[in-house]
């Protein structure tokens, strides 16, 4: 059996999805089952049993004997959201309740880190475990997945193989349910279809352009696919980037869009909101060298290609 908890939300579906396709069936999916926009993700045809979120301790407990490997994705993942109690229980604690499970059994585990945990990126983006003390989140999300990563590093009975991933701007179909923890271009595209424009903040820094903010831009299916590599490679254990390497600028991501949709491109600039312009990210970058000194040989889709994909599979043909 392997695991995916999250399988309800946008990265942890896909991954589910990408496993059926190479012939998995033997899934256990787990999620908050109750959800119905998380339901519907069933209803679109993935294959395994589930298991409520609430039940999956004791559930892991009692069928550890028959699991391949656990991939913990699920998460709150809400970056406005200031409820820390609500962080603590889902993403914090949880996450240590599924990691004392794996390491009392042995099971191999890869969990959702986030690149969130870089903070403002003043100490750049450099993954592992050394370092982690340096770096101050923005919001209380990023300081529950930062608080486990720090858990992690001082626990000395592990599971038998593991790795955090630190997920950068990850985008794809399928991701509306998130609201507005959606990417870039699921708002971008509901903009044009309503406006005929795209809103982008403006830049409050002399030495950026509006619109050149930079995101490590990442496509879902490259993440399920990298994910699935940790699981078939032996690797050492650890932090890793998962980011497509490359920091490209939110007008660069519009106007894929607008090519996508065979649009012209109309772009108005807005002041950044007071509330969050302090605190407000002008770049992100993953480093990837791991790829390169542990073999891994996956290709990343570019962000063109991506934002094309996406139209024809959420939208329709455009292109």
């Amino acid at each position: 059996m392997i695991i995916v908890t999250g399988a309800g939300g946008f990265i942890g579906a896909h991954l589910a999805a990408r496993l059926n396709g190479l012939g998995y069936r033997d899934l256990v999916l787990v999620d908050d089952w109750n959800d119905r926009a998380k339901a519907q993700r069933l209803e679109s045809g993935l294959l395994g049993q589930t298991v409520h979120r609430d039940a999956f301790p004791d559930w892991l407990h009692q069928n550890q004997a028959y699991v391949q490997q656990v991939f913990h994705l699920g998460a709150r993942t809400d970056t406005m959201l200031a409820d820390e109690e609500v962080f603590d229980r889902l993403n914090l604690n949880y996450s240590k309740e599924v990691w004392r499970i794996c390491a009392e059994f042995g099971l191999p585990l890869v969990y959702a880190s986030s690149a969130a945990t870089y903070g403002g990126g003043e100490h750049g983006f450099k993954d592992g475990m050394d370092g982690l003390e340096r770096y101050r989140p923005l919001n209380p999300y990023a300081w529950s997945k930062h608080r486990f990563d720090l858990w992690v590093r001082e626990q000395h009975r592990t599971p038998l193989r593991w790795a955090g991933l630190k997920f950068f701007n990850v985008f794809g179909p399928g991701e509306g349910p998130k609201g507005r923890m959606a990417s870039v271009v699921w708002h971008a595209y509901r903009q044009i279809q309503e406006t005929g424009k795209v809103q982008l903040f403006r830049s409050h820094r002399p030495d950026i352009e509006d619109g050149h903010q930079s995101r490590d831009f990442v496509w879902v299916d490259d993440v399920a696919a990298v994910c699935l590599w940790f699981m078939s490679h032996d690797h050492p254990c650890g932090l890793y980037n998962l980011g497509s390497g490359q920091a490209r600028t939110f007008k660069d991501l519009v106007l894929a869009l607008f090519a996508s949709l065979q649009l012209e491109p109309q772009i108005e600039f807005v002041d950044t909101p007071i509330s969050i312009r302090d605190s407000y990210q002008y770049y992100t970058c993953a480093d990837m060298q791991w790829m390169g000194r542990l073999g891994c040989d996956h290709a990343f889709t570019t962000l063109e290609e991506g934002v094309a994909s996406y139209v024809r599979r959420e939208w329709g043909p455009q292109t």
